[in-house]
């Protein structure tokens, strides 16, 4: 008789023992999850509460999918190797929230999939969200190790394909939001922070407090400055009026000053936390949902 093949736990590292750095991820990105299963089973989301699902299991593949490329820099940052055995889960959680937007869509449109075929097909904010979901689907199912072993250098390929869907998947966001697009510009501006790390590091920038700074700033002013396009080209708001709302502090903070705090704590934990070292020292990390040991690896 065969012997019967077991998921693996996720809570459990390689040698099957219990990570608890695995087991805590694991509680976490089931968390957002669960909260919204109670919420709607309390009637607590609202007179919609189908679209209220739609947009929180949407926010959270995007977040998990951001999680998901901050591991390889944060595990450098921060002098972290064993951040890396956490991509897996993160890219898989995004996955299934992505999957659980897409049949909440289904189900809102009545399980009519003619129609929601034809929707995806003449909207183009849910083509761009389809074509996004579809390369998740696609990394997911190549996400084992047997898949590894199988595709070889391939799989390194065929994994970067992770930037074009998040950048996708931010572009979804954005056309969804309509008229406020604070969380988007937000989100958007972390995945430029992460960006931004990655071309430092294949340009061979040190790994500085210094330069991590540089980094953080230069974040700020873009995410300020996509906010302002956004508003101009879609609204038709003077961009001068909405770069000047970062100077407003009696309002709502606005994204950019958001994401200026959360660059500058690259610096901070480099300092405490990181080597002195090349960012060509060690064997860079592939870009998608599973390291692997056995290829060389990119940002």
């Amino acid at each position: 008789m065969p012997a019967r093949t077991t998921l693996p736990l996720p809570w459990l590292d390689r040698a099957g023992r219990l990570s608890a750095l695995k087991l805590l991820c694991f509680l976490l990105v089931l968390a957002p999850g669960l909260y919204l299963v109670q919420a709607y089973a309390r009637d607590a989301l609202g007179a919609k509460p189908i679209t209220a699902l739609i947009h929180g299991t949407g926010d959270w593949a995007v977040r998990l999918l951001l999680a998901t490329l901050a591991v390889s820099p944060l595990r450098r940052i921060a002098d972290w190797p064993r951040l890396i055995n956490l991509r897996r889960m993160l890219g898989l959680a995004a996955l299934a929230y992505a999957l659980a937007h897409l049949v909440l869509y289904v189900v809102d449109q009545n399980v009519d999939l003619a129609k929601v075929v034809s929707e995806i097909a003449l909207r183009i904010y849910l083509t761009i969200g389809f074509v996004a979901l579809a390369g998740l689907v696609a990394l997911g199912w190549t996400s084992t190790d047997g898949a590894i072993r199988r595709m070889g250098p391939t799989w390194n390929r065929l994994h970067r394909i992770v930037y074009p869907i998040a950048a996708l998947g931010l572009l979804h966001y954005f056309l969804q939001s309509k008229i406020d697009v604070t969380d988007p510009v937000f989100w958007t501006g972390l995945f430029l922070l992460l960006m931004g790390w990655r071309l430092m590091h294949r340009l061979s920038v040190p790994m500085r407090p210094w330069s991590l700074l540089l980094l953080a700033l230069g974040t700020a002013l873009l995410t300020a400055l996509l906010e302002a396009a956004w508003y101009g080209l879609k609204s038709g708001v003077p961009a001068g009026l909405v770069l000047g709302a970062n100077l407003d502090f009696s309002g709502p903070i606005r994204p950019a000053w958001w994401v200026l705090g959360i660059g500058l704590l690259l610096p901070l934990v480099n300092a405490v936390r990181g080597r002195p070292e090349s960012p060509r020292a060690a064997p860079r990390p592939a870009p998608g949902l599973v390291p692997t040991r056995a290829m060389p690896q990119k940002p």
